[in-house]
């Protein structure tokens, strides 16, 4: 079996979500499989170096998993020739500044989302990485989610008919911190540090509705702030001024309507922590991370309103399985298979950084539209 090393600057992978998704079971899962396969039949096999500004934390995190490489240096790191590939998950607000950074010392780029805070500096960073020639990319996970999968498979097959609209939740109840340790991160919850569930998941919903079911061209957001207080990682309390609820609803291409309530103060009674309900003339699917149930017009049921009885049709019952007809793969892995088939062989790849900064200018617009109490339209971007 032929092999062919690429070396990979992994940035920001002591938190939750780098550490388990990009660096256990993506980057060393695929090295564990012996590689990504490539069209001539030969691997191409990750070698990731580990780096933090918190030596401790990195050096541990690589000695946990059999990471021969790491640093708390990160100029070093870009230095090496023989790394050819960067990847940041750390803070939002230091991204554009590190991929610059890393597209200057001609590396490729692939990031978490969001690119960066702003629409002016993701649009910019996008140009500058076209310019220099570099390949580039943001990560968009949910599209390989299999429930995802499912729900665009019936919309290619014409499953819907004509769709109507989508109604999204997502979310569920992230503790306080006082008398119950909070399960995410209190930046999250400060304005100054980043935070706000509108920067966060806007840009979710732009790439999910934009690929699963037709183009977002307007926005009309409330944001909230349901929890002013709440209490950090060392049991300190402050003020939580970041936005942890939004209800926005969408205009898409098509005159779909589509409204999705986000929320870290909602407690869950629905099938999973994200559920997608899209409605057409024909049939209707409710997709989560991992299902999809659908229900056709000819199996649909024929319910009267009667407010003086007890309901006693199960409309749960009435939905199918969507099945898998196929083997799932984490989704963060399958990206990353992308990724790297894209920057050893030019293979097709369309999530680039201007497809990020599209949900930057969705979150944008969500907190216009909070703040002056309007719709606001979302123009095709220049890059």
């Amino acid at each position: 079996m032929r092999q062919t090393r690429i070396g990979i600057i992994m940035h920001g992978v002591t938190g939750r979500m780098g550490m388990n998704q990009h660096l256990i079971r993506s980057v060393l899962a695929i090295r564990a499989q012996g590689g990504v396969k490539l069209s001539d039949g030969s691997f191409l096999v990750p070698d990731p170096i580990l780096v933090g500004r918190n030596a401790e934390k990195v050096e541990a995190l690589a000695k946990a998993h059999g990471v021969e490489r790491w640093t708390d240096d990160l100029d070093a790191a870009l230095a090496n020739p023989d790394d050819t590939l960067f990847f940041d998950a750390a803070s939002t607000k230091l991204r554009p500044a590190l991929l610059r950074k890393a597209i200057d010392a001609g590396k490729h780029v692939y990031c978490e989302k969001p690119v960066s805070e702003g629409l002016e500096e993701a649009v910019d960073i996008a140009r500058y990485a076209r310019e220099k020639g570099v390949k580039n990319g943001i990560v968009h996970d949910k599209l390989d989610l299999p429930g995802l999968v499912k729900l665009k498979r019936l919309r290619d097959s014409g499953f819907f008919g004509r769709i109507l609209s989508v109604k999204g939740e997502f979310g569920y109840w992230v503790f306080e911190g006082d008398w119950m340790p909070a399960q995410r991160p209190s930046w999250n919850y400060r304005k100054d540090d980043g935070g706000g569930i509108m920067s966060d998941m806007l840009c979710h919903w732009r790439y999910v509705l934009d690929n699963v079911v037709a183009p977002v061209k307007s926005v009309s957001c409330l944001g909230a702030v349901h929890i002013p207080q709440r209490w950090d990682e060392s049991g300190q309390p402050y003020e939580a001024d970041a936005d942890d609820a939004a209800y926005a609803t969408f205009l898409l291409e098509g005159d779909v309507v589509a409204h999705i309530n986000s929320s870290w103060c909602t407690r869950v009674r629905r099938d999973d922590l994200v559920t997608f309900q899209v409605d057409g003339t024909h049939g209707s699917a409710v997709a989560g991370l991992h299902t999809c149930r659908s229900q056709h017009r000819v199996n649909t049921p024929k319910p009267v309103w009667n407010p003086d009885e007890p309901q006693t049709m199960d409309f749960m019952a009435d939905w199918q399985d969507v099945p898998d007809n196929t083997v799932f793969d984490n989704g963060f892995k399958v990206q990353w298979e992308q990724f790297l088939r894209h920057v050893a062989e030019d293979a097709p790849w369309s999530y680039t950084l201007a497809e990020g900064a599209k949900g930057v200018q969705l979150a944008e617009a969500g907190y216009r539209s909070w703040r002056e109490r309007r719709w606001i339209d979302l123009p095709a971007l220049e890059i």
